[in-house]
């Protein structure tokens, strides 16, 4: 499956598409509900082979430490394909969420059907979920693979934004990275 044929665009404002039972690299197994507590669910489709998904890592955990106080909860979903892509394999998503300190929960989404439903296209695509559970804002996390280059802080202004205004600024962006693999 290649970029235009995802099968599903969720549209801004839309209901978060459900998941349930999928197991995390730390071996519990999450739902959509698991997070009916928080006030903000950020979800980001990753993997583990993608260098551009590496510069993030460092990021979302800082995302997740700065804003959990406030009810806010990152969610990493590898969606890709374990047979066509050896590194997304379980035992590489506990050693890479163990390796990384990941503060959130590492889901696998074995047959790619929540990443289809999200209309997610590459990792990292960011989507983010106010407490009623409607998308508004999905798109990059920001602007540069390079940290020390970045401008444009998408995702953190998104869930800042919504946070303290309730309604994002710029709701959607262009996502760049790795094409998820089908």
């Amino acid at each position: 499956m290649t970029r235009t044929q995802v099968h599903h665009r969720l549209e801004l404002g839309g209901a978060a598409p459900g998941f349930r039972d999928l197991l995390a690299a730390d071996g519990k197994r999450y739902s959509l509900a698991s997070f009916d507590d928080k006030a903000v669910l950020v979800v980001v489709f990753i993997s583990n082979g993608c260098p551009t998904v590496r510069g993030y890592d460092g990021r979302l955990i800082a995302l997740q430490d700065d804003y959990s106080d406030r009810q806010v909860q990152v969610v990493a979903i590898n969606s890709n394909n374990p047979h066509l892509s050896p590194a997304d394999t379980y035992p590489e998503m506990v050693t890479r969420a163990s390796e990384g300190a990941y503060n959130f929960p590492y889901l696998q989404d074995q047959d790619s059907g929540v990443a289809k439903r999200f209309g997610a296209v590459s990792t990292p695509h960011a989507f983010v979920f106010d407490q009623g559970r409607r998308l508004r804002y999905r798109g990059r996390i920001d602007d540069s693979r390079d940290s020390s280059k970045v401008e444009s802080d998408d995702l953190r202004n998104a869930v800042a934004d919504l946070l303290d205004r309730g309604s994002v600024r710029i709701s959607e962006t262009q996502p760049f990275g790795c094409a998820i693999v089908w």
